[in-house]
């Protein structure tokens, strides 16, 4: 890893865990812009699961640039570095198959230093290129040497290709989408040179709800969550509590469920399609009996955005909880490009907002 960058991402892990989020937000961008994290080379896939993958080349662009994508070329020869990859692929595992995108950042040539790896849940009606183009976590991610997991729902599982997080047997462990996607994540770990204590969830409404599931179901495997326009766990048990849940927040505290890891929330308060006190009820729930209350910040976009900022650092065995409050802002992610869907490119960059938190949050 570059030093320059071990050194800002180290500096941005230890303001956060202090509770001075402006100085690491300044250290990560600084990082995220300033140099570059090359990593790893590949690993012996895991024969538990069926995994293929068509593999592209990126060319180079400008980080606020979509990417263009060429056909697959052959590996760099020489000891020249590796660039960034793009790839297609396909997962088999209990009876059901996925299709997911992997972006993969440039390394040098014979690195072997594990790489994070975030698992992005796109939201209904989206899918892995459109949630890459509109969230740019791509961009950021080729900067931290951080690869990107997006599965897509099939059409059979959901007509509006949703993540199916108000279903019982899609809120726990072992079942369903939790299983599918928790499997999914272990073989790209397996297949890649990832490292296992920097693993991270993210999802945008459907997807935001799927992560804070899949959060409490799998503590051990993702070190820190992030929820945007989601719901918590327990909102809903179906299609119609779903509706109200969405319309209305939901019509009781659910209760806890699980152990959550690190967690970062956004939602905005103009949000009309999902309520923006289930946002309220994804950190009540993870905050729940814990004494005090946080550290409120206001703040603005480079574009005006207002935002409040609450943060709930880490104590006494609890988990750092952080929550943004997006003024104004409706059912979109924040800071994204208006090359995807479901984007307000005038709020505070969520994307680089969940990455400082995740790289300063790697478990144990």
């Amino acid at each position: 890893m570059n030093p320059m960058f071990q050194n800002l991402m180290s500096e941005a892990a230890r303001l956060t865990r202090g509770g001075d989020l402006q100085g690491a937000t300044a250290a990560i961008q600084q990082a995220l812009h300033g140099s570059a994290a090359p990593t790893a080379a590949s690993m012996p896939a895991s024969d538990a699961d069926v995994i293929e993958a068509e593999v592209r080349v990126i060319d180079e662009a400008p980080a606020d640039e979509v990417f263009s994508y060429v056909e697959a070329v052959e590996p760099a020869q020489g000891g020249a570095p590796a660039a960034q990859q793009w790839r297609d692929g396909s997962f088999a595992h209990g009876g059901r198959t996925l299709a997911y995108k992997l972006y993969l950042p440039p390394r040098a040539a014979g690195a072997t230093t594990p790489m994070p790896l975030v698992l992005m849940l796109h939201g209904c009606t989206q899918n892995p290129d459109d949630f890459a183009a509109g969230t740019r976590m791509n961009a950021l991610a080729r900067t931290a040497g951080v690869a990107v997991l997006y599965p897509a729902q099939t059409r059979p599982a959901n007509a509006q290709g949703c993540w199916n997080w108000f279903k019982p047997q899609h809120q726990q462990r072992g079942r369903g989408e939790p299983a599918l996607l928790a499997a999914l994540t272990q073989s790209v770990i397996a297949s890649h040179a990832i490292d296992p204590a920097r693993v991270y969830v993210a999802g945008l409404s459907a997807g935001g709800a799927m992560a804070d599931i899949l959060g409490r179901a799998y503590p051990e495997l993702f070190a820190a969550v992030g929820v945007h326009s989601g719901l918590p766990t327990g909102a809903a048990n179906d299609l119609m509590s779903a509706m109200a849940a969405m319309r209305s927040g939901p019509g009781a505290a659910p209760p806890a469920r699980g152990t959550m890891p690190p967690l970062i929330v956004f939602h905005g308060d103009a949000d009309n399609t999902v309520n923006v006190r289930n946002g309220d009820a994804v950190v009540a729930s993870t905050l729940a009996g814990r004494p005090g209350a946080g550290q409120p910040q206001q703040g603005r976009s480079p574009a005006g955005r207002a935002y409040t900022r609450t943060h709930h650092p880490a104590t006494d065995g609890r988990h750092a909880v952080e929550h943004w409050l997006l003024h104004g802002a409706g059912h979109a992610w924040s800071g994204g490009s208006a090359q995807g869907s479901y984007t307000d490119p005038a709020g505070v960059d969520a994307s680089a907002e969940m990455l400082r938190f995740f790289l300063a949050h790697p478990k144990g």
